[in-house]
């Protein structure tokens, strides 16, 4: 398999991991009425063929480790269930911040429960695997919570007369980003020891877990609503125009593509995966960014509120460039 490790590399792999992972959210945004649990099973499909894509190309390639097949069938059960148990969680916590994305907009959901993720997620992989400077990895961490907070006031300035579904967005957020902070250490822990497997087989592993826990729930999800509007059926899937399952299937192509670097860069030497999930998470200020200057989630709000983003935005950049260094101050 493909494992680079020049670190100039791996913070390339980083950085285009945070890009996927703050963008395909905005496909949902190009299927304007489909629903988001039915969009859903679009984005499973997607995350399937990425990692099936991904393991046969550049997890078959390299001289690192072993090849993609060889590696699947050469793990250990432990490492299996690791793997598949970190989707399932992830599959939860990500059909929790779909919803609240769906209820409060892009630009609010993500800074929450991504940025809550983050806190989380960094704080347990550095426990496994401690690489990185602390000192500067937990200060840009830090910078991070403080550009969560500016968010929510940034939020709860824009809705001055928030109802209870705006409240409900921000309690489904918080609650899809505990969550979310859990399912990487799952793979991480999966990719080290005894039976350890390699990131392209750990991303299939995982996103069949997603898949195996997305049938049971996202079902749920369809007959019992968080949003409180009508539930949905598999007709309405169906019934659907052609182009919003290719933007589904394009969204979790575009997730896997990011959950791929991201698992790779983890596993360089230097990185370690408290750093690689760190920095993935800027995702928050890049969907922040498609939230605020494209899809003009804040265009009515009133001056205090952009003047709070402006100042999530400083944040967020702050803190992500000290968590990107803290591998070059070991």
């Amino acid at each position: 398999m493909y494992q680079p490790q020049a670190y100039v590399v791996v913070l390339s792999f980083m950085i285009v991991s945070m890009l996927c992972w703050g963008s395909w959210a905005n496909t949902l945004k190009l299927c304007p009425g489909f629903r988001f649990q039915l969009f859903y099973w679009d984005y499973v499909i997607g995350l399937l063929v990425g990692a099936g894509t991904w393991g046969l190309t550049l997890g078959s390639l390299g001289n690192s480790g072993l090849p993609f097949l060889a590696d699947i069938t050469s793990a250990g059960d432990r490492n299996l269930l690791l793997a598949f148990i970190g989707g399932a969680v992830f599959n939860v916590a990500n059909l929790l911040l779909v919803a609240a994305i769906d209820i409060a907009g892009l630009a609010v959901a993500f800074p929450i429960g991504i940025g809550l993720a983050l806190v989380i997620g960094a704080v347990s992989s550095y426990m496994i695997t401690p690489r990185g400077n602390p000192l500067l990895l937990f200060g840009g961490i830090a910078l991070v919570v403080a550009a969560i907070v500016f968010d929510a006031v940034a939020y709860r300035l824009r809705e001055e007369k928030a109802s209870t579904i705006s409240r409900r967005g921000i309690v489904i957020s918080l609650v899809a980003g505990a969550l979310m902070g859990c399912f990487y250490p799952f793979v991480s822990a999966s990719m080290t020891g005894p039976g350890a497997m390699g990131p392209y087989a750990a991303v299939l592993i995982f996103s069949l877990g997603v898949a195996a826990c997305a049938i049971p729930f996202n079902w749920l999800l369809m007959r019992k609503p968080l949003d409180g509007r009508q539930p949905v059926s598999i007709k309405d899937y169906v019934d659907a125009p052609a182009s919003f399952h290719l933007w589904g299937i394009l969204g979790g192509a575009i997730w896997c593509t990011g959950a791929v670097l991201n698992f790779v860069a983890s596993e360089a030497h230097i990185v370690g995966p408290a750093v690689s999930y760190s920095i993935g998470q800027g995702a928050t200020m890049i969907s922040a960014f498609w939230g605020v200057f494209v899809w003009r989630e804040f265009s009515r709000a009133p001056s205090r509120s952009r003047m709070f983003l402006r100042w999530m935005f400083v944040l967020f950049l702050g803190g992500l460039t000290a968590i990107a260094v803290a591998p070059l101050f070991s």
